[in-house]
């Protein structure tokens, strides 16, 4: 690595954004205690998210932050920014946040904000991507957590975890399939930056010092514990 090279993160503080179920983000929550990170706050733009509900026995503050209440994309960010920089974060985690973020949010967050998407990118972005698999008779699957830039599912891959498709899987057994691992690399790769194991070098992630492929750290469904 070169003299350029930093340390994605320097505070273990985290803020999750979601808009619905927030299974991922109970993963977190489960989690914490086996990892480095500390989530400090949790922001909804539903105030019908069911994740609001598994948040009520902590002792995590839960804002909403409804986007039907403005006028625009921007001036939403604009609050959202100012919400989660209260809470002084050094990561902010998308679990299932439903909304596309500005360009003056991504920019704000640069390399402190990552999402988790169903698919092995950078194939199959975007929605559906378990029954676009499915039509496309693909063998492989998988989930990504990659870095979000203002291009859509775009960002530098932290880590993925793959499995094969078998035959008697439909679009639902897959989609439990992909979030079970999803489940279990969300809170692995969140721990990867909050206890400073990534680097960044002109645009090339690290990991312990050791770089990253173009496709983050791979891991195979057979080699994660179920939880």
């Amino acid at each position: 690595m070169t003299q350029q090279s930093k340390y994605l993160n320097t505070s273990n503080r985290v803020v999750v954004l979601f808009s619905g179920n927030g299974s991922n983000l109970q993963a977190l929550l489960n989690q914490q205690v086996d990892y480095s990170y500390n989530i400090v706050g949790a922001i909804s733009n539903r105030p019908d998210a069911y994740g609001l509900e598994r948040l009520k026995n902590t002792d995590i503050p839960a804002l909403v932050l409804d986007h039907k209440e403005f006028d625009s994309r921007e001036s939403y960010d604009i609050e959202l920014i100012r919400q989660i920089d209260n809470f002084n974060p050094g990561l902010v985690v998308l679990a299932g946040y439903m909304r596309i973020l500005t360009v003056r949010a991504t920019r704000h967050f640069q390399y402190r904000l990552i999402n988790i998407h169903p698919s092995l990118l950078p194939y199959y972005k975007g929605l559906n991507t378990h029954r676009r698999i499915l039509a496309d008779r693909q063998k492989h699957h998988g989930t990504t957590v990659h870095f979000v830039t203002e291009a859509l599912d775009s960002g530098a891959i932290i880590l993925q975890a793959s499995l094969t498709i078998e035959l008697e899987d439909d679009e639902h057994s897959l989609r439990k399939r992909v979030q079970a691992m999803e489940h279990q690399i969300y809170p692995m790769a969140v721990d990867m930056l909050t206890s400073n194991r990534l680097q960044v070098s002109n645009q090339q992630l690290f990991l312990d010092t050791i770089p990253l492929g173009n496709r983050g750290y791979q891991i195979q469904e057979q080699y994660l514990i179920n939880k």
